[in-house]
Formats: C-alpha cells, structure tokens, sequence
C-alpha cells in the first residue's frame, strides 16, 4: 500500500513541478519518494541538454519547496533533494542514447545477444530501434526492445 500511494505521491509532484522544468528547458529523469534513515526523503533528479548546474538545482528545490509548501501534498516532516543524474546517469531513452554517442556505457540485455548480456563499450550510432556499441570483441548492435538496464561509465 505505502508504494502505491508514494508513486501517486510521485506522479502529482511530477505534474506540479513540470511547468517550473519546461521554463528552465530541464526534465525530470526520476522522482523517489522514500523513508531513509533519517526520515522520508523526496529525490528529484533532473537534466539539461547542456548539464545541470549548482543554480539549476537550487532553482527547482526553492519552487519545487514552495510548490509543496502550497500544496500540502506531504503533510508530515521530509527532505527535498534535488541533484543532477551523475557522471554514471541512466540511459533510458533514444534520446539519451544519441545524446551520449562516442561515451562509454554499461548495457545489460534481457536475452543474450552472442552468448553476452552485459557489453561495456563506446556508444555508436543509434537508430529508431537499436543502438551500436564498440566493445572489445568489436562491434554489436542492441535492439532497444532488449535493453534491460544501461548507464553511463565514469572514465578516469
């Protein structure tokens, strides 16, 4: 029961904070609702074409507060996170895909595709329905249907 009302929660903090991220040009990559150690947290991870700044954050957690504030849609004690994805953010769209050519990345397939489920290699071209990475073996193209989780690598 909890988790369905947190992703009620979730979807009308969404609706609430939308007209605030399209005047910034940002989106919501992922809303939590969550009890933590220390209490419920609110996580909101947002994105810009060009990166997410320290202001960016501060910006969204300042209306989104006051949204909240307004609202009275959490009426109990919580904390308001807002971050950026990081340097190993998830890949969960074409858009993502082609917006990260030429990255490394981490994807992990629902079936195998050449006896392999997880490729780590360089984003390559990216298509309506597949991707293709650069890995060592050399190159495999992805069917985004088979795509069960990816994410960028953090290069040192």
């Amino acid at each position: 029961m909890e988790k369905e009302s947190n992703m009620l929660l979730i979807d009308r903090v969404t609706a609430l904070i939308t007209p605030v991220l399209v005047e910034m040009a940002a989106e919501l990559i992922e809303a939590q609702f969550r009890r933590e150690g220390h209490g419920w947290v609110l996580r909101l991870i947002i994105d810009t074409e060009a990166g997410v700044t320290l202001d960016d954050c501060a910006r969204v957690s300042r209306e989104a507060g006051n949204l909240l504030e307004i609202e009275e849609l959490i009426t109990y004690p919580y904390h308001l996170e807002v971050s950026s994805p990081g340097l190993d953010r998830p890949l969960r769209n074409e858009k993502d895909f082609r917006r990260f050519v030429g990255r490394l990345a981490k994807v992990k397939t629902s079936e195998a595709i050449n006896g392999q489920q997880v490729f780590i290699g360089r984003l390559g071209p990216v298509n309506d329905d597949a991707i293709a990475m650069t890995i060592e073996q050399g190159e495999v193209v992805i069917p985004f249907a088979l795509i069960a989780k990816a994410r960028l690598e953090v290069e040192f």
